[in-house]
């Protein structure tokens, strides 16, 4: 391997001395767990994607989980959500013991297919309520923003709240009445974000909770910490002795202030690694433009996505595992598409949907016909490297490669 000297990884966290000094700050204050660095993250964290409200916990996950309490789904409900999306998005909803109602993605941006919501909602009333749904969890596939706009139009017309599963979208952006706002704003009622180390900023692992409810905010911060009536900040700075209580079930879902103090720094990184990212994503455009049967992702006029992840789709000529482990073989690091959670073990055992009656998909193991657009995305797209630090050698690299593992 000449052009390069070293492995090119799908991505790398853009981390330096400013996070390893915030670290060491937070670890010779002696607090170390959720305290003042966490405050402080939530709060200038709320303040860039404009929202009323934070609140961080340990990681996305538990932020859905809380999202989805929040809102009030509970055993027998059903959520409506897509199968094309890390399995986590699923599984929050089996935690809250509701059922997941699987949609179709638009095969263009990879995200929920509007047009197919409206269906799916059970016991449709002309009053306009749903029976068993209890919520809409979309889900900004890979950086890119859904169509909100025509979700929430429908959400509103069935009183549903909607959840942003927002875990690769830091830093996405929406064009909204005009002007162009962040998701986490939130346009819907809650956004999710993840801060995973695969994620555009990262605390090595971490999630937050966007909302202008101050309600379910509140929330939030009991459940986080065993619901624990009296905040850790407020009993040790107490001038008396506080005995706390916990008058209900809670988690254990809090970010440690080392985390925080990282995030922090991360955060301020975020511009510069947005520019970097949107220039590469140009970039590739440019260069894989002539390659035949190679589909590029779409961004749409609303859209900016962060780029989370390059995403190229194979045509049918095309072999996504040989393709795969040419580039491995070259030293470069891909994934395959987007998981459908409907296709995993776990889920053979676990009750879902893809909106039939009765609620329960028929079809044969791995293989669901209503899901067709999310099983094709899963077979057919490849993740190309995409990081800050990635330089213009390694990506033509990268293209080099992809072109001649595309020759038939």
């Amino acid at each position: 391997m000449s052009e390069v000297q070293s492995f090119i990884p799908i991505a790398k966290p853009w981390m330096g001395e400013p996070e390893a000094e915030a670290a060491k700050r937070a670890i010779m204050s002696g607090w170390v767990t959720q305290g003042p660095e966490v405050a402080a993250f939530e709060q200038e964290f709320a303040a860039y994607v404009g929202a009323n409200h934070a609140c961080a916990v340990s990681n996305c996950t538990t932020a859905l989980h809380l999202a989805l309490l929040a809102v009030g789904v509970q055993p027998g409900d059903e959520v409506i959500t897509v199968s094309h999306s890390y399995i986590a998005t699923a599984n929050s909803i089996r935690y809250c013991g509701a059922t997941p109602v699987f949609v179709d993605i638009e095969p263009q941006t990879y995200n929920i297919n509007p047009m197919l919501i409206e269906d799916v909602i059970s016991d449709r009333l002309q009053r306009g309520i749903a029976d068993r749904t209890r919520a809409i969890l979309i889900v900004h596939q890979i950086g890119m923003p859904c169509d909100l706009k025509a979700i929430l139009d429908i959400a509103h017309r069935y009183d549903l709240p909607v959840i942003e599963d927002a875990a690769c979208a830091i830093g996405s952006e929406i064009l909204w009445d005009g002007q162009w706002e962040k998701i986490g704003k939130p346009h819907g009622d809650i956004a999710c974000f993840s801060f995973h180390p695969r994620k555009v900023i990262t605390t090595g692992d971490g999630g937050m909770l966007t909302t202008n409810n101050p309600e379910w905010d509140k929330q939030f911060r009991l459940w986080r910490q065993h619901g624990m009536s009296i905040p850790d900040t407020v009993r040790h700075g107490a001038k008396q002795v506080i005995f706390e209580s916990y008058p209900m079930l809670g988690y254990n879902y809090r970010m440690t202030d080392i985390q925080a103090a990282v995030g922090r720094e991360q955060l301020k990184r975020l511009p510069e690694i947005l520019e970097r990212r949107r220039y590469l994503a140009e970039q590739y455009q440019e260069k894989l433009a002539d390659i035949p049967g190679l589909k590029l992702p779409t961004q749409p006029n609303w859209a900016k996505s962060n780029w989370q992840s390059f995403c190229v789709r194979l045509t049918e000529k095309y072999d996504q595992v040989k393709v795969m482990q040419e580039m491995l073989d070259a030293g470069i690091s891909t994934r395959r598409g987007i998981m459908c959670a409907h296709r995993e073990s776990a889920y053979q055992s676990q009750p879902w949907s893809c909106g039939v009656e009765p609620r329960a998909c028929e079809c044969e193991v791995g293989k669901c016909d209503r899901l067709w657009e999310s099983e094709q995305a899963q077979d057919h797209t490849v993740l190309l490297p995409l990081f800050h630090q990635m330089t213009q050698q390694e990506q033509d690299y990268v293209v080099k490669v992809l072109k001649m593992a595309c020759q038939v």
